[in-house]
């Protein structure tokens, strides 16, 4: 009985290490297509990333945004506040990731905004 158990653990280790390394494999691989899809504006936005605390996916998740309009933005993200607000039995916490949301689609919004110009004036320079 304690050998068939020990068998039984000994092969649940090496299944969960297998999808592990596999899992560390594909994160890996997906960062560094990542990494080349932005290419040199993706350094701007890792920096507010990594000043922010949090990506543009999340942020959009968060404000539930598929494209960064302005306008979107804003209806979601006061419509989100005002339902996360503390005096109507909201959340503290879940309105500050509101916030915390909105400002880091903003920045990105902003780093869009400094890239464009640089790369119609590289079209009108070529």
């Amino acid at each position: 009985m304690a050998k068939y158990l020990a068998q039984i653990i000994v092969m649940g280790v090496q299944v969960v290490g297998r999808a592990f390394a596999r899992a560390l494999q594909q994160e890996f691989a997906a960062s560094q297509a990542a990494a080349r899809a932005r290419g040199t504006g993706g350094q701007q936005s890792a920096a507010a990333s990594s000043i922010s605390g949090m990506s543009v996916q999340e942020a959009q998740q968060i404000l539930n945004i598929t494209t960064l309009t302005p306008e979107e933005i804003q209806k979601n993200y006061e419509h989100l506040f005002k339902v996360n607000d503390k005096s109507v039995g909201g959340s503290f916490y879940l309105q500050s990731k509101v916030v915390r949301a909105k400002e880091r689609l903003d920045e990105e919004l902003a780093i869009q905004s400094e890239e464009t110009p640089k790369s119609q004036r590289q079209n009108t320079d070529t």
